[in-house]
């Protein structure tokens, strides 16, 4: 399995990045995990988005699901000249409105994803479990034949999160906060020191810390999750990781 990073920006991009958006391929498979802001014109080094099998989105926050409103187009225009059949699209069904955008003409068509479901895409599993967000948010796990890739998507710490991630071999997680942000009581995200915690609870082999705040000095965000994890990763538009 490769994981490729196209965009690791969130709420907002630093200058000449991206919002969140990562590629998943194997086997002949390729998936989209999220596809925000600047990820079409990105991904296109790599893919040609009507050549994607899927895109699945953690939950509907713009930086996480701009550019597919962009990227529709490609899919219709590029569809009906080389007579491809429509993207689905995998994503939490809440909000409806945000979710009922989605879906464009034949071209595109989205389905609600909850815990009980179960993707197959090639040889890749795909399942889903709640996260703790504003917006209805997943954490998304994505299996090949022995290796286990685990995304946090956007969410705060909560208990079972330690479980969610147990055995990774790779565990993209966002560390959108400091522990000052958590100590102030901000909601909806983790901070870096929280995401090495987990990632050494949880006995993953790599941790990949990304949703970057682009304000901040990524080291801060490295070392503070370094106290509890060792060799702390930092995505970057283009790193690529092989599972």
């Amino acid at each position: 399995m490769r994981l490729t990073v196209i965009g690791c920006y969130g709420p907002y991009p630093a200058a000449g990045e991206c919002c969140s958006g990562y590629l998943v391929e194997h086997q002949g498979s390729a998936i989209l995990l999220d596809c925000g802001n600047g990820v079409l014109g990105r991904l296109r080094y790599y893919i040609e988005p009507w050549n994607l099998d899927a895109v699945i989105l953690s939950h509907l926050h713009s930086d996480h699901v701009s550019d597919l409103m962009i990227m529709r187009y490609a899919i219709m225009l590029n569809n009906i000249r080389l007579d491809k059949g429509m993207l689905n699209v995998y994503s939490p069904g809440e909000p409806a409105e945000e979710f009922n955008r989605l879906n464009y003409k034949d071209f595109v068509k989205a389905h609600a994803v909850t815990a009980e479901t179960k993707l197959n895409v090639g040889s890749l599993k795909i399942s889903f479990s709640p996260a703790v967000h504003a917006y209805m948010s997943n954490i998304i796990t994505v299996e090949s034949e022995d290796h286990k890739l685990v995304y946090s998507g956007d969410t705060e710490y909560f208990p079972q999160l330690t479980g969610l991630a147990e055995g990774a071999d790779l565990f993209l997680c966002e560390a959108n906060y400091l522990r000052k942000d958590i100590e102030k009581g901000l909601p909806n995200h983790l901070a870096a020191y929280q995401a090495g915690k987990i990632a050494s609870e949880a006995g993953v082999k790599r941790l990949v810390l990304t949703h970057h705040y682009p304000e901040r000095d990524l080291e801060i965000s490295r070392n503070e999750a370094s106290e509890y994890f060792r060799n702390v990763e930092l995505a970057s538009a283009g790193s690529v990781y092989f599972l």
